[in-house]
């Protein structure tokens, strides 16, 4: 069963920000860019690499893997350059009281 779970307070996250979030399991990535909040897998479907430490690109809305250089849209997943093939999972977004929360 989904659940909302609270990430973090909306107001520390900067346009251009990349945030890392784990929780259980998952390792998730929380940006900004545009004054929009994403979340995504965090772990490129490519090879094992922490998105986090990449960096997002605001024209294209998009986040490139530190490792092998694939881009992916923060809206849908997809990746838009190879090495990568596989879509990141996506996470719906609401902000509550100033709080960023992730449907999980």
């Amino acid at each position: 069963m989904d659940s909302w779970i609270k990430a973090c307070d909306a107001k520390t996250v900067n346009n251009g920000d990349m945030i890392d979030f784990d929780y259980n399991e998952k390792k998730i990535l929380i940006s900004k860019v545009n004054n929009k909040i994403y979340a995504t897998d965090r772990i490129c479907t490519h090879a094992y690499a922490d998105l986090s430490t990449g960096f997002v690109n605001e024209d294209e809305i998009t986040v490139t893997c530190p490792l092998h250089l694939s881009k992916f849209n923060l809206e849908s997943g997809m990746p838009e350059n190879l090495p990568a093939e596989e879509p990141l999972k996506t996470y719906s977004i609401e902000i509550r009281d100033g709080w960023v929360y992730i449907l999980i």
